[in-house]
């Protein structure tokens, strides 16, 4: 099995969870307001982690592509609209899953439901285009001390944050994504991050999944 980019792990995290959200959302029990909550928690702890992803892509690695100048003009730039355009789409699915919470139907949490998987089509549509257009570039370009300096600059942040992300990244995860993880980290390290820093995620978060 070949080994897969951070990238790829973290974008991998991201369809997983969009798909179990609508499946869940489609199987939503009429009048379950404690099952709503549960799934707005899990759904504002993916938002959160993917509005991080992408708010580190704008600040580092957008202008580190830029700088490069071999990619076709205003491929960045249509990288940065997606990203809004995900946004709003992003935005849309909270705003229906909040609803949930006040009104916890089935009737709601099928409309939810469509907004979700709105969400997941624009949401993976930029994903797919930056796996295929962008990231080759920055791949090849790995061992280069300029993306040293960028990845130095995306590891910054709190271990807690560390923790959880981690977490995230591991539940539910293929074969394929773990034997990565192993290849990238030691297993201590993959340990302390994933199941004690994030313990919070494994509080709060993974028994959603349940």
């Amino acid at each position: 099995m070949a080994e897969m980019t951070m990238n790829e792990i973290i974008h991998a995290a991201v369809r997983r969870d969009l798909a179990r959200m609508e499946g869940a959302l489609r199987a939503f029990p009429d009048g379950d307001r404690e099952r709503a909550r549960q799934l707005q928690r899990a759904w504002d702890s993916l938002w959160e982690q993917l509005h991080h992803h992408h708010e580190t892509e704008d600040a580092y690695i957008w202008p580190y592509v830029r700088s490069l100048g071999v990619l076709p003009l205003g491929l960045v730039d249509t990288m940065e609209a997606e990203h809004v355009a995900m946004a709003a789409s992003m935005g849309e699915a909270t705003a229906a899953v909040g609803a949930l919470v006040e009104d916890p139907s089935a009737e709601v949490a099928a409309r939810a439901a469509d907004r979700v998987a709105e969400a997941a089509r624009v949401t993976d549509a930029h994903l797919v285009h930056e796996e295929r257009d962008v990231m080759p570039t920055v791949v090849e370009r790995e061992d280069t001390p300029e993306w040293k300096a960028v990845e130095k600059q995306l590891r910054k942040g709190s271990l807690v944050r560390a923790g959880r992300m981690f977490a995230w990244l591991q539940d539910g995860a293929d074969a394929r994504i773990l034997a990565s993880l192993r290849e990238s980290f030691p297993p201590p390290v993959l340990f302390l991050l994933g199941r004690v820093l994030g313990r919070s995620y494994h509080r709060d978060v993974a028994p959603v999944w349940r």
